[in-house]
Parts: structure tokens; sequence; C-alpha cells
């Protein structure tokens, strides 16, 4: 796509909202008051309100390179607070992609210079589950199902966060989801992960709120 091209589409897209709705961007600029903070990949084929079929303001989105939630990162830790304490979604939605490449850069390790830190994190995902995946001999399924276990370990990271456990205190919101977007089909998935149930298990552990 030319560079100058954007603009035009903006042209294009401004007057398709205004011919829906006169008022449509009176109404955006007053505010917004989304449910859902969804946090997924930076992969430029993956874009949260396209996939969700939402319009603006419904979701806000926090992307990274194979969609992590690292303790550390204080871009991640703002959003969630700010997602948390001031909008107050009542769903967070960790979603990861197949064919991810920080995924697969996980499977294959070499020197990445920058890059080395951020995917040490997945590199952990691959060394808590090294024994399912190393007995699986089919290497498609093997980085897929990678890619599903790194949805469920930064779900387990997102309920570590102190934001998101006094918001579970007072409220018992919000509610932690772990999703995978195919790429090849087009689908949802949705894995089903009882985050009671994990949360249960490590609660000892990591629990802030008394």
């Amino acid at each position: 796509m030319e560079f100058n091209k954007i603009f035009e589409n903006n042209e294009k897209w401004v007057t398709e909202k205004l011919s829906l709705d006169s008022d449509y961007f009176k109404k955006l600029s007053q505010g917004q008051n989304p449910e859902f903070l969804y946090i997924g990949c930076s992969d430029s084929r993956v874009t949260a309100e396209d996939l969700m079929g939402v319009q603006a303001g419904e979701v806000f989105v926090h992307r990274n390179i194979a969609n992590l939630v690292v303790s550390t990162d204080n871009n991640l830790n703002a959003v969630v607070q700010f997602a948390v304490e001031y909008l107050k979604v009542k769903h967070i939605i960790v979603c990861g992609h197949y064919e991810c490449g920080g995924i697969q850069a996980a499977l294959n390790p070499s020197d990445m210079g920058q890059l080395n830190s951020w995917l040490q994190t997945l590199r952990d995902v691959y060394r808590i589950h090294r024994d399912e995946l190393d007995a699986m001999t089919d290497t498609q399924k093997k980085f897929d199902r990678l890619v599903e276990l790194n949805v469920r370990e930064q779900c387990i990271n997102v309920i570590k966060i102190d934001h998101v456990q006094r918001a579970w205190a007072k409220t018992h919101y919000p509610t932690i989801h772990g999703w995978v977007f195919d790429v090849r089909t087009g689908k949802l998935i949705d894995l089903g992960l009882d985050m009671d149930q994990i949360f249960g298990e490590v609660r000892n552990i990591y629990y802030l709120t008394q």
C-alpha cells in the first residue's frame, strides 16, 4: 500500500461513518466504556476489532509480540491498571494466534539481539511444558500447542497482577479468558480455561489481597 493511500482511506472512512450517523464522531469524542480488555499479538494479520466484530469504543486493546504479560513491562501494567481501575472492564482476554512468529522463534532458538530478553518469557513457557511438547512428533501440532500453552501461562500472569486482584476482591471482576485466533480459518477458539481452578492451585503463592 502506498503511504498516501492511508489518508485517502481515512477520508473515505470518515465519509462512510457520517453517512450512517451524522453524530458518530461527536458521540465517539464523549468517552469510552468498553467491557473488554484485549491483550493480543502485534502481528499485522491479527486485529482485535475485526476478529471480534466490535465497534470503536467497545474494546480496550494492548498488543505486543506474542501477547505476553510480563511483570516488569510498565506499558502492560499501566494498560491493565487503567482498564481495571478506571474503565472497570468486566473481561480480560489474552488472545494468541496460530502461525505466530514469536512462538516459532521460541521453538527454534537463535541469537536475535534485542528480542532475546523478550523471547525469554516464551522460552520459559516451553521449558515449563517441555515434556509434553517434546513428546510431540508432528511439528505443526507442536507449534500450535505452544501457542495455546503460552496463552494459558499469560492468563496466569494476568491473575498475578495486583490491580486485578484488588478488583476481584471488591467486585469479583474481571473474568479472565484465553483465546486463540486461527489465521488459517479466521475462527476464534475459546480454550475454555478454568481460571478459578488454576488460580486456586497457585493462590498461596501469588495472592496479595487478604
